[in-house]
């Protein structure tokens, strides 16, 4: 038996001492599109979780499942999703995918994608040289700066177009 810990031994450190010893260590062997079904399939079950979580809390309700994403501010290789169920549409910004569960139909709804800010700055931005495949994300960056999610977000949650703005 090697005397080498892995680096996903639960005995070690913490998160920091993992990511650092990551970033020196050679590429995955993965290609990365191999790394990105790994990363989607991930992503997919922890929405499944999220979706579950929702049906056991409320369960004859429509829901929002929520998903924020957040970066490491110290280390630079680490970003987290957290995966939320909540019963309100979540007010728009940067770093989160929002979907809306339909108990009657019993479907997931994807709603809308935020990226980080300076991703979505330069989107809107560079609006005109966009590539086609990146055209969806640009219509959901757009409709974050007129307002328009928004004004769905406040529609989706019964509320008045003028209603004041509180969690900023």
């Amino acid at each position: 038996m090697s005397k080498t810990k892995s680096i996903f031994d639960p005995t070690r450190a913490n998160l920091g001492e993992i990511a650092t010893d990551l970033s020196q260590k050679a590429p995955e062997t993965l290609s990365p599109i191999e790394q990105m079904w790994v990363n989607l399939k991930k992503y997919e079950e922890n929405v499944l979780l999220a979706l579950q979580r929702g049906k056991k809390d409320f369960p004859y309700q429509d829901f929002y499942v929520h998903v924020e994403v957040k970066k490491e501010p110290l280390l630079k290789n680490v970003i987290r999703h957290y995966f939320f169920s909540r019963l309100t549409c979540p007010t728009p910004f940067f770093d989160q995918i929002v979907y809306k569960y339909m108990v009657k139909d019993d479907r997931l709804e994807f709603l809308w994608v935020m990226p980080a800010k300076d991703i979505a700055e330069n989107l809107r931005d560079n609006a005109l040289l966009v590539p086609k495949e990146e055209k969806e994300l640009l219509d959901f960056v757009l409709d974050y700066y007129d307002g328009t999610l928004l004004m769905v977000c406040k529609k989706l949650n019964g509320e008045k177009e003028h209603t004041v703005l509180l969690d900023n």
